[in-house]
């Protein structure tokens, strides 16, 4: 059955394209869901440092949404924009994965710094400040901080990267596994904590950052701070997620 939710001028031009890779018609739908390009990008503004250039972020997307009309059946019971999203923050993530712009100075320090979030909100079974953060690693509130920002989408990409692995060759294997299940559900229950036990202010900043889907200006209007303030919040936000996860994984 074909998308009805599609105007009859759309399904025209996505029959041209797709039965006869019609140019005029690809024009038409690469214009029509450019938008979409502009809005995975926001999604990744909060995490992206100063080492990235967001061309080549765009260079990236922009491949994504042409894979996705080049792959996508406009006879499934799909809509085209989850399908392209979807596929464009996977070639946003493929490109800055094996662009390799995160050196490896700085992933040893944030496996450290996930490390010391880990134990330490263990053993106190509360968020931890930065004070202990850094007193316990040996470091200053600046450096935290400064490595904390330059990771923040190292976090996002290996959090993908492990959804990946799950849902790829082996996971194909065992899909349908008791094992399978009991670990994704392990992985839920224990990313609910951990949001549920985020500061204040992180726990809101990915409220309306994954939620609510606000831009980063926005929900620094709502928390009274600076852009860079937000974008800090998300990312040590990120990384007590991402030491949640793995604490689930070590322990299955």
């Amino acid at each position: 059955m074909l998308n009805q939710k599609l105007s009859k001028e759309e399904l025209n031009y996505w029959g041209d394209w797709q039965q006869h890779r019609d140019p005029l018609a690809g024009e038409y739908l690469v214009e029509q869901y450019l938008p979409l390009v502009d809005y995975v990008i926001q999604r990744f503004m909060i995490s992206l440092p100063k080492t990235v250039e967001k061309d080549d972020v765009r260079s990236y997307a922009y491949e994504g949404l042409l894979d996705a009309l080049s792959k996508f059946n406009i006879e499934r019971d799909l809509k085209f924009e989850t399908y392209a999203s979807w596929r464009i923050k996977g070639a946003i993530i493929d490109g800055l994965r094996n662009s390799d712009w995160l050196p490896r100075s700085v992933r040893d320090k944030v496996k450290k710094i996930e490390k010391a979030y880990l134990l330490l909100e263990q053993e106190n079974n509360e968020s931890v400040s930065d004070d202990q953060v850094s007193a316990y690693l040996g470091i200053t509130k600046a450096e935290l901080n400064k490595t904390v920002s330059e990771a923040a989408l190292s976090t996002m990409i290996s959090m993908d990267d492990e959804h990946f692995q799950e849902q790829g060759t082996m996971g194909s294997y065992y899909a349908d596994s008791p094992e399978r299940h009991l670990s994704e559900q392990m992985t839920k229950e224990s990313l609910v904590r951990a949001i549920d036990k985020l500061p204040e202010k992180e726990k809101i900043t990915v409220s309306l950052c994954y939620f609510e889907e606000m831009k980063l200006t926005e929900i620094a209007e709502i928390l009274n701070v600076s852009v860079s303030r937000v974008s800090q919040l998300h990312s040590k936000a990120m990384l007590r997620l991402h030491a949640s996860i793995l604490s689930v994984h070590d322990n299955y």
